[in-house]
């Protein structure tokens, strides 16, 4: 295992450096974009715009990389990406903004899916699932280092626009010096929305409704903190206690839907996901405290229902279906992540900062009913047949090649058989 590790180490720092770059950018500018009198709906089509170009990326870069290369392909995607956050801090205006975003979106995509398909490359049947933990640890430390950032500079100047500029093009040195071999190919995630809602409606209808819960928190999460009347540093703190919050919950919670009808835990983590929103909403002016334990309680639980709607559907799809499932899931995350933003904000305008989280918590609720309704539609998976719950960062679908329960874990396990 630390021979692995030591062959993909150049990889896990240039994946911690982009991860916490665009940690810091996504936060940044909300902030800055209140700062600069953005409206709300302008802020959250920012965060949507990012998403359809993730999208995007997701479909198109690996037609990139088959023509170029893996290098080549994240030298110019890097470039591109390091020099849209410095155009955001030369030309503020919302249009421009999301036009970055979109640019911004589709170069990540194909950053983390070039990065991930090189870690599935050297990753064997013996340690898949410790190099995904590694990579999962790096995935959360990294995103609340980008939050922490935002406290070494005033968001309303240039300075936090060029460290994030920095971080990305720093990002480009450990991938081109790597010596590693490249990977054959990078896989494009498709999405069969027939397939899916035959696998999983829960989980179909789930990952629609995650995406757009959490979308509108990274979108106008930074924003709420502002509006309710607190400074810079709780922005940070608030976002990174969500981050914190999410990374405790993902094991318990995992082994305990492993060992229950995972179909009750979605249910009990979403109604309480909704309470978490409902005691943002009411008691997040009241004192810091108070906002960072709501932060907490709900990364607690907002944040592992997409592993866990995830798992539900791979307890009811075919085998050697994971990486296509699980992707397809992925996009349709994206997809909420997507109306989110744009929704929230709505609320936001109706009913004042507080709403954001009331939209929030409405979005648990539907999810809930929606798995009350599915509960007495369907068996549940028996125990023996479903498969084991493993904390997934979602960054690109890529990363769902290189889990335990993906066909190449099976594949390696064909070929031991036979030797």
């Amino acid at each position: 295992m630390r021979q692995a590790l030591i062959t993909i180490a150049s990889l896990l720092f240039a994946a911690a450096i982009l991860l916490a770059g665009n940690g810091l950018q996504a936060t940044l500018l909300s902030v800055r974009a209140n700062i600069d009198g953005f409206s709300l709906t302008q802020i959250g089509f920012l965060l949507s715009s990012y998403y359809v170009g993730f999208i995007a990326g997701c479909h198109y870069v690996p037609k990139m990389v088959a023509r170029v290369g893996h290098i080549r392909t994240f030298t110019a995607l890097a470039s591109v990406a390091s020099a849209v956050a410095l155009t955001h801090a030369l030309i503020v205006d919302p249009e421009f903004w999301m036009v970055m975003r979109l640019v911004s979106g589709f170069c990540f995509a194909g950053l983390h899916m070039i990065i991930e398909s090189w870690i599935n490359e050297r990753a064997t049947n013996e340690n898949r699932g410790r190099i995904l933990s590694v990579y999962r640890i790096v995935d959360l430390a990294a995103v609340t280092v980008g939050q922490l950032l935002l406290i070494t500079a005033d968001p309303a100047y240039f300075v936090l626009f060029a460290i994030t500029s920095i971080l990305i093009s720093i990002s480009i040195v450990p991938v081109a010096l790597t010596t590693s071999s490249a990977p054959a190919q990078v896989s494009a995630a498709t999405l069969d929305l027939k397939k899916l809602f035959r696998v999983s409606p829960l989980a179909s209808v789930g990952c629609i409704c995650v995406g757009a819960a959490n979308g509108a928190f990274w979108g106008i999460g930074p924003v709420f903190v502002q509006q309710i009347g607190y400074d810079v540093t709780a922005v940070a703190t608030f976002m990174s206690a969500v981050i914190i919050g999410g990374a405790v919950s993902q094991w318990p919670l995992g082994l305990l839907s492993d060992k229950v009808d995972r179909r009750i835990v979605i249910i009990i983590v979403s109604i309480l996901g909704a309470a978490s929103g409902f005691f943002l909403a009411s008691t997040g002016a009241a004192s810091h405290f108070s906002l960072l334990v709501g932060a907490v309680f709900f990364g607690f639980f907002a944040m592992p229902l997409f592993g866990l709607n995830a798992a539900h559907a791979n307890d009811h799809a075919e085998e050697g279906e994971f990486v296509a499932v699980s992707g397809g899931l992925f996009l349709l995350y994206g997809a909420g992540a997507i109306m989110g933003p744009i929704l929230g904000p709505i609320f936001m305008g109706i009913g004042g900062p507080s709403a954001l989280f009331q939209f929030t918590a409405g979005v648990h609720c539907l999810l809930a009913g929606f798995g009350l309704y599915r509960m007495l539609r369907r068996a549940p998976a028996p125990t023996q047949e479903k498969s084991a719950y493993v904390p997934i960062p979602r960054t690109t679908p890529g990363v769902f090649e290189f889990d335990p329960r993906s066909p190449a874990q099976a594949d390696e396990e064909d070929a031991a058989s036979c030797n």
